[in-house]
């Protein structure tokens, strides 16, 4: 189909059938005449605002896709948050216009039903205008803009379209991932868009929903490691068989989640390697070879031992970003890191390598060089850590906790602090579940520490452990480190020790355990201490808020009980549930000795 992709910067303008479904949205097809008219409708709309800076987020695809294209075409400059949290909207919102599915109790209408606008003309769009911004979270949390243009993505789904477009054909596009975050953005909205195949609006959350939304016709996936690897042998293998492809970024597919997904749903798995920065650098397919191959134009040096990319897709455009408008707050954007401030200057915080074929970009990947021109990849370099002036591999780390038969997965992250401490979080396996359960935390994490002590100092293992059930994950697949960071970086004066964690959707339960140093004891009572219900109240509160989107004020409070006294020492479960519809937070406090306290918070608008 390569034949027939259309540039971005026409896809409005060159033809194709008008009935031809362009997307899957909210049970009905929309076609490429719908689109083009919805478009053109948000066009007038948005020019005749005053704004030049939109934030664009949207639950779903294709009213992204409506929006993004509007916004192109009315000449603004467009940002492309990872989320919709409240923090985000309020950085943001200080020079940008919000639009979208953004938490402020509205439901935006994206007329996706307007008017015929077929007597509206169009100008192709300036493919090297850098009218797009895009978010990435680096190792921190920290926010990281990076601008691009309309050529990077089209350079990138041509060499997508050569590779695969054949094994395609005309099957839907289908994900588990966020348009919002680049790979998603591409291969679910732009590339079908460029391609002509339709893709389905709804991202689905399971392997279950997306076999069943599958009603007719062929249609591949795009997914993360963190999906597959959840694959079981209860997972719908014969519907994954049927599909045309399953693509995979965001991290490493683990070799037996590759190995499962050939063996039962007869596919090998196509990873792509990259970043938000570069884009699609290569591609393998991991149950076939470990190896990975550039995409065509892609090319790779090693000076000082630092490895460096040249890539097409990083050639610097001759018209800086946001030249329009004369906001003088701009600034020219290269493929560098940036400080998001918060009065959304965005300016180059640290030089990481140079654009294109002029200096390279430099990765932050250990790279081996084979001989026949394919890589093998070791980790990223950045996560090497000094514990004490003691070298650590965090990566090392987390493979031989690995290897070890009780865990399932494993993460290593530093602490800081006046001395640095190294924490793991821990997945176990259904026998490392039965060895905690028979011996306890304390022995489990002595026979860990020792077994690790055969390859790293005692100054540098791991002293603080989080066992969850499964790793806290964004929606681009990536590990969630402020939550981990914020869960095991307490203050003990004031908050419990987390011990383990296990979390769904609109639930968590977390095991506690009391420190007998918190400041409350002291005055609560002399010679018998007891946890103020108070503070029992605000522990909720506080991992409520950590756990669930809760954005309105609380209100009161229903149905508490106070049953039996939590002294310190005390280990506790502490089990939340949240309705969003009504509002309330469900809590209760209970322990090997019954329940504690239990009862509802309530959250709503007052007024």
């Amino acid at each position: 189909m390569s034949d027939k992709l259309l540039p971005l910067s026409r896809c409005l303008i060159d033809k194709r059938p008008v009935d031809a479904p362009i997307a899957y949205h909210s049970g009905q097809y929309y076609s490429a005449e719908q689109f083009a008219n919805t478009v053109k409708f948000w066009i007038d709309r948005l020019q005749a605002q005053p704004f030049q800076h939109y934030a664009l987020y949207t639950e779903d695809a294709y009213p992204f896709a409506v929006l993004l294209f509007a916004l192109l075409h009315a000449g603004k400059q467009i940002r492309i948050p990872g989320n919709n949290r409240p923090g985000t909207a309020e950085q943001l919102s200080q020079d940008c216009q919000l639009l979208g599915d953004w938490q402020n109790g509205d439901c935006f209408d994206y007329c996706l039903e307007a008017p015929d606008s077929s007597s509206r003309s169009l100008s192709p769009l300036n493919p090297l205008d850098n009218q797009l911004v895009i978010f990435t979270s680096g190792s921190t949390g920290q926010a990281k803009p990076i601008a691009k243009c309309l050529n990077q993505f089209q350079l990138e789904i041509a060499a997508l379209e050569k590779h695969w477009g054949e094994q395609l054909g005309d099957a839907a596009a289908l994900a588990t991932v966020s348009h919002q975050h680049i790979y998603g953005l591409l291969f679910r909205v732009l590339w079908p868009l460029s391609a002509g195949r339709c893709f389905h609006s709804q991202a689905y959350i399971n392997p279950e929903t997306l076999v069943n939304a599958i009603q007719h016709g062929s249609a591949y996936w795009i997914a993360s490691p963190a999906h597959l690897k959840r694959l079981d042998q209860a997972s719908p293998w014969n519907g994954i068989a049927g599909l045309k492809a399953i693509f995979s970024s965001g991290g490493a597919l683990p070799e037996n989640a590759a190995q499962q997904i050939l063996t039962d749903g007869k596919q090998a798995v196509i990873e792509i390697y990259g970043s938000s920065e570069t884009g699609g650098i290569a591609w393998r397919r991991h149950s076939i070879t470990a190896a990975w191959t550039l995409f065509s134009g892609m090319r790779l040096s090693c000076i000082d031992n630092k490895w460096l990319l040249h890539s097409p897709y990083l050639e610097i455009p001759p018209n800086p970003p946001f030249s329009k408008g004369g906001d003088e707050k701009s600034s020219f954007f290269t493929t560098e890191e940036f400080s998001f401030s918060p009065r959304n200057n965005l300016s180059p915080l640290r030089k990481r390598g140079g654009r294109g074929g002029f200096g390279g970009f430099q990765l932050d990947d250990q790279i081996t060089l084979l001989d026949d021109g394919r890589f093998m990849l070791h980790g990223r370099s950045d996560r090497i850590v000094k514990i004490e002036e003691k070298r650590l591999s965090l990566v090392e780390l987390e493979q031989r906790l690995m290897s070890e038969p009780w865990i399932d997965d494993a993460h290593a992250l530093v602490i800081a602090k006046s001395r640095d401490v190294v924490a793991a979080v821990i997945v176990l396996s259904q026998q490392g579940v039965k060895q905690l359960k028979s011996q306890g935390r304390n022995q489990l994490i002595r026979q860990l520490r020792k077994t690790l002590g055969q390859w790293f100092e005692a100054v540098v293992l791991p002293r603080k452990w989080l066992f969850v059930n499964t790793m806290p994950l964004t929606t681009q697949g990536k590990i969630k480190q402020p939550l981990l960071k914020s869960l095991l970086d307490f203050d003990s004066r004031k908050l419990p020790q987390v011990l383990s964690l296990d979390v769904a959707p609109d639930s968590a339960r977390l095991g506690l355990k009391v420190p007998e140093d918190l400041l409350y004891f002291p005055d609560h009572f002399a010679g018998y201490p007891v946890l103020p219900g108070v503070v029992q109240l605000a522990w909720v509160e506080h991992f409520g808020k950590l756990f669930f989107v809760i954005d309105k004020p609380f209100s009161h409070m229903e149905v508490v009980k106070f049953t039996q006294v939590i002294q310190p020492g005390d280990e506790l479960t502490l089990a939340l549930d949240w309705k969003a519809a009504s509002g309330k937070l469900y809590f209760n406090f209970s322990s090997e000795r019954g329940m504690h306290s239990s009862g509802r918070m309530v959250y709503e608008d007052n007024g």
